[in-house]
């Protein structure tokens, strides 16, 4: 592995990233624990989507810290376009 491609020391979002991770995990263990207890089905979903809400936010910070991270790092070392790629490909499946 490349130095662009391995974690990036630099990355200003870990705390949070982590924070948000280790919430929905906890989240998800409730919603399982509602379901099993045959919770109502819309308060599971409501849980449902506070968690998918809380992984987006997640991503959207490790993208972030990418984009500021190892995509400036690759331009800079004129190694963008697979970098640019990548971004462009997870964008196509996060608007569809």
């Amino acid at each position: 592995m490349n130095d662009i491609t391995q974690h990036n020391p630099k990355h200003i979002h870990q705390k949070k990233v982590n924070q948000l991770l280790k919430t929905g995990r906890g989240q998800i263990e409730g919603i399982l624990k509602m379901y099993d207890e045959d919770r109502y089905c819309v308060d599971i979903s409501k849980q449902i989507l506070s968690v998918i809400a809380l992984l987006q936010n997640a991503n959207a910070l490790i993208l972030n810290d990418h984009i500021n991270t190892c995509v400036t790092e690759a331009i800079i070392n004129k190694e963008g376009k697979e970098k640019i790629d990548e971004i462009t490909e997870i964008l196509v499946k996060y608007l569809r």
